[in-house]
This record gives C-alpha cells, sequence and structure tokens, in this order.
C-alpha cells in the first residue's frame, strides 16, 4: 500500500500586535480648599459677626404665624419642605377655627385638609397634625410640652421643630438648624459639619450665649436673604470681610 504523505502547510508570518496608544489624561483640577482646613474663627471674630447681626436687628422673629405654643408646633410641622410664605396663607383661616388641640381634633382630618391642601405633602401633615392633636390631650394635657424628648415624640415633629419650638415659645437657646442654618455654618466656616446635628452642636459651641436666643433666626434671615444658595450677594453681606468661603466675591 502507497505511503501517504502530507506537505506541510506554510505557517503565516505572525502579524505584530498592534500597541495601544497611551490615552491622554486631562490634568486633574486641584481640589476645592475644604472648610475644615481654613483658619478657625477665633472667639473675637464670632462675637463681633453676632453684634453685627444684633445691630442690624435686634429683636429678630420667626416668619411662621401663630398666636400660641401649639399653633406655632403646628405651624413648623406643616412648614416641612414648605416656605413658609405658604403656610401663612394657609394658616390663616385655619387657626381662627383651631387654635387648640381639642379644638383642631373637633374639625377632623379631612376639614383640615381643606385648609391646607396648598401645602406639600398635605394629606400626611393633616395625619400628623389630628395625631399629635390627640396625645398633647392624652398625655399632655393639652399643653405643649417643654422638653426636646418629648416634642420630638409627637407624630410629624423632629429634632428642628423641637428646638424651634423650644425657641420661639418657652426663650430655650436651642439652635434649629434648617437648609440655611446649615447652608451659612458651612460656607462661612463657623460650624461645618455634614450633617444638620452637627453644625447645630458646632454652633452651639462657638456662640457666645448672650446671642444664643436671637442666633438661629439672625443665621435663617442670613441664609434666606443675603447668603443665597446660587448667588449669595456678598457685596452686601454684613461679615463678608470675616467669611472663610473661599469663592465669596468680595
Amino acid at each position: 500500500m502507497a505511503k501517504i504523505t502530507r506537505k506541510p502547510v506554510p505557517r503565516k508570518a505572525a502579524v505584530p500586535k498592534k500597541t495601544a496608544r497611551p490615552v491622554a489624561t486631562k490634568p486633574k483640577a486641584p481640589a476645592k480648599k475644604s472648610l475644615k482646613a481654613t483658619r478657625p474663627w477665633t472667639p473675637a471674630e464670632v462675637h463681633e459677626v453676632f453684634s453685627r447681626f444684633r445691630k442690624a436687628n435686634p429683636e429678630p422673629k420667626g416668619e411662621l404665624e401663630h398666636v400660641n405654643p401649639f399653633t406655632l408646633l403646628v405651624a413648623v410641622v406643616l412648614s416641612a419642605q414648605a416656605t413658609d410664605a405658604g403656610v401663612n396663607k394657609a394658616t390663616r383661616a385655619l387657626f381662627d377655627v383651631a387654635d387648640t388641640p381639642q379644638k383642631m381634633l373637633d374639625l377632623g382630618e379631612e376639614r383640615l385638609r381643606d385648609y391646607i391642601k396648598t401645602i406639600g405633602l398635605y394629606r400626611t401633615k393633616a395625619r400628623n397634625v389630628i395625631a399629635l392633636s390627640a396625645k398633647l390631650l392624652s398625655e399632655f394635657g393639652g399643653e405643649v410640652p417643654r422638653t426636646r424628648a418629648e416634642i420630638e415624640s409627637l407624630p410629624g415633629a423632629g429634632r428642628k421643630t423641637a428646638n424651634v419650638v423650644l425657641n420661639m415659645a418657652f426663650g430655650e437657646h436651642t439652635m434649629a438648624v434648617d437648609t440655611h442654618v446649615f447652608r451659612v455654618g458651612n460656607r462661612t466656616g463657623l460650624a461645618p459639619g455634614k450633617t444638620p446635628l452637627e453644625v447645630e452642636l458646632g454652633l452651639e459651641k462657638v456662640i457666645p450665649a448672650e446671642f444664643m436666643l436671637h442666633a438661629h433666626h439672625w443665621l435663617i434671615l442670613h441664609g434666606r436673604y443675603t447668603c443665597l444658595a446660587r448667588k449669595p450677594s456678598c457685596e452686601v453681606c454684613l461679615i463678608n470681610d470675616l467669611c472663610r468661603w473661599p469663592e465669596k466675591t468680595v
């Protein structure tokens, strides 16, 4: 039997692999200077800041309209994720007919919704207001309690609500931190913090006792009308020479 021989198949020449071209990378932008890395405020500077606030507005007032501690509590609960002006527009008529926990219960959740339906989350808020009114009657004799823990135990009331009520209704030296106070505390470097509680505790630590009764009102008003979120009015700011914000325009 004849032997079959196979011719070897010539191998193709190896094609050199293309080497990847190095991707040009943009130089990293320098990191923004952290507020915590800035020069800390001195006690004299903090005193100067609040002295200026006091001189410009000796008796600042909260902008939520109310007639007693109960209506203040209700107004603050309703103000979550809503403007003070919007809450006031709804509560003027409401408080004419329901300015006590018992009157609020008598009004009822359905009719309460009709009064506050222009406020965001009004269904949930109406439910909370009726529930907190019932709890005030059953556990606190119809009176707004005077401790933070007791106020926080009420439906719809958190730490900020408790601090506002304790300060405005009972003259306690509390620091209510809303979005405006949080921004001012961080932006100016007065009390940098990642959470409202951190900012609250930081402000309480540095603000002298003589200013604490009105301090949160001054900071709220400053954040609401001067130290705005998107375009702060640094040119008319009372404290622009002391502010630590690296992006201030003056």
